[in-house]
């Protein structure tokens, strides 16, 4: 596997210079960026996007060997305020210019709740949800294959696509090449089906197992409440072996971004990982 970990995991927003640097010192190149989870020093507002800018993070990345697998732009295309739907889809859309001068994999999001605020809501599992869903990603797809770049969409527990039959549902109505899966396993947990996680990472590989692109990879342990909570890498109830032995034999060298962790334990981070994939 190729190992990565998301930029503001490395001590949250710094400038772009400092990112570069602390990348480079802890000898770490593929990563997941958000812009303005991790960059103080360049306004990455909605509109602000040119070629040169591009070019320069391009260049930036690319001399000191610093791949992005995945450009993170984690919008609520489900907002039931209109207005800032529509400022969210647009803002996708932009960071589709910034994928294609800065040579990212994918550009990723989460697919949102029916809440302004972005509670959680019974209304996210509605049907009304998901069509509104449909209505931001059709726009946001219709972009990315007019500039030919690759749209990641990740199902987590919580939000619209919140389970596997609801993802291959998204993968049918959407039918475009031009979107991926972000898999991260843990996110499709929740207290009533963490017991059978086994079952539910393989029915993500049966239903799309072929559209999964890159791989989140955290721990979780159940809170006071017995809700999932993400927990780092081997502190908690994942089974990891099932999970390796499946990408051993379906994706191999797939990119798997560790998350919950930082510059001082992300080597033994993935030394761990490394283990378990290696006898899975």
């Amino acid at each position: 596997m190729a190992f990565g970990m998301r930029c503001h995991d490395l001590g949250g927003k710094q400038t772009f210079d400092q990112l570069i640097e602390k990348l480079t010192e802890f000898n770490i190149h593929d990563v997941q960026l958000a812009f303005k989870k991790s960059i103080i020093d360049i306004d990455f507002t909605t509109g602000n996007y040119n070629p040169g800018l591009g070019k320069f993070i391009g260049k930036r990345l690319k001399d000191n060997d610093i791949h992005i697998a995945v450009l993170g732009c984690y919008i609520n295309p489900t907002n039931p305020d209109e207005n800032k739907r529509q400022a969210e889809v647009k803002r996708f859309i932009e960071h589709l210019k910034y994928a294609k001068a800065i040579g990212a994999d994918m550009v990723g999001t989460e697919t949102g709740r029916l809440d302004e605020n972005f509670k959680i809501v019974p209304g996210t599992y509605t049907e009304t949800c998901y069509q509104r869903l449909l209505k931001s990603m059709r726009e946001i797809v219709s972009a990315a294959e007019k500039l030919g770049v690759i749209v990641g969409v990740e199902g987590v527990a919580t939000h619209t696509i919140y389970s596997p039959e609801m993802m291959q549902r998204f993968l049918d109505d959407i039918n475009s090449p031009n979107v991926e899966v972000i898999l991260d396993p843990v996110n499709l947990l929740d207290r009533n089906n963490y017991q059978n996680q086994e079952e539910v990472i393989a029915k993500a590989f049966r239903y799309y197992g072929d559209r999964i692109s890159v791989i989140h990879i955290k721990d979780f342990k159940l809170d006071e409440n017995g809700d999932v909570a993400f927990e780092q890498v081997g502190e908690g109830l994942f089974n990891y072996t099932p999970l390796f032995a499946q990408l051993k034999k379906t994706k191999p060298h797939i990119t798997m971004l560790v998350e919950n962790s930082n510059e001082t334990r992300y080597h033994s981070d993935c030394a761990y990982l490394q283990k378990i994939y290696d006898e899975a």
